[in-house]
């Protein structure tokens, strides 16, 4: 099975980043809890998606360690994206199957990023937050001192319309350092993403660590089985890390 949806990852933006008060009052003056003022929960991860969406991706090197397992087919490679480095040679394959890559496997490397980024924009990835977070659906589910939690209707795009009817996300929101810290995705119920597939398990968790105030993708892992054409297996996990932030602005 090689159509693959373990290349799902996040958005970043690429323009200033902007930060704006979480204090909205009743008439008393105080300021409800999330679960008495949903208007006050939905404006809060409004907030934090403009933040991370906001975050200036085009300063920060990082490197990134994939794991794919598809079908037992097994991959992995350590990347290094550095924005100061000549345009077309911002991404690097350091390595490929535990091992160094050759003169090919890195051309054909910078040719699929070239791709990628011509196809979803200057340092923008495939999943947006504002669009995978249906705010509109937001409900209240826990509290504590540090962090929030919420549920949410979920649109991937990727996945067509039958996965938006049967996915629930859940994310963890940092109250003292204002940034959603992680999310994870569920499948309530099998999904089509097309046509002669059907997915029954599906899982997609990311999470996310501020830096001053920037907010970044920390680790991003999918686990996903089911069916296609009636008769091959789909059965995929992977895990990208991203590690090693430099902020560089030269």
């Amino acid at each position: 099975m090689k159509c693959k949806y373990s290349s799902l990852v996040v958005s970043l933006g690429a323009v200033p980043y902007v930060i704006a008060a979480d204090v909205m009052t009743d008439v008393s003056g105080e300021v409800p809890s999330y679960q008495q003022s949903p208007e006050r929960l939905k404006k809060t991860i409004n907030q934090a998606i403009t933040n991370f969406e906001q975050t200036p991706r085009k300063h920060w090197s990082f490197r990134i360690t994939r794991y794919e397992n598809e079908e037992g087919d097994v991959t992995s490679s350590i990347e290094q994206y550095d924005p100061v480095l000549q345009e077309g040679k911002e991404w690097s394959l350091l390595q490929l199957n535990g091992e160094q890559p050759n003169e090919k496997a890195q051309r054909d490397f910078v040719e699929a990023k070239r791709k990628r980024s011509k196809e979803n924009g200057e340092h923008s990835y495939s999943i947006k937050l504002g669009e995978m977070i249906q705010t509109d659906s937001l409900v209240f589910h826990a509290e504590d001192a540090e962090n929030l939690e919420a549920k949410f209707r979920v649109k991937l795009s990727q996945l067509g319309e039958d996965a938006t009817k049967n996915l629930l996300g859940t994310l963890s929101y940092n109250k003292r350092q204002a940034y959603i810290e992680s999310i994870e995705i569920v499948n309530t119920d099998e999904f089509s993403p097309m046509f002669s597939a059907k997915i029954t398990d599906f899982n997609l968790s990311l999470s996310f660590f501020k830096i001053d105030n920037a907010v970044l993708p920390h680790q991003q892992a999918l686990s996903m089985k089911g069916s296609f054409a009636f008769f091959t297996e789909i059965d995929e996990e992977s895990l990208d890390t991203f590690s090693d932030y430099q902020y560089r602005n030269d």
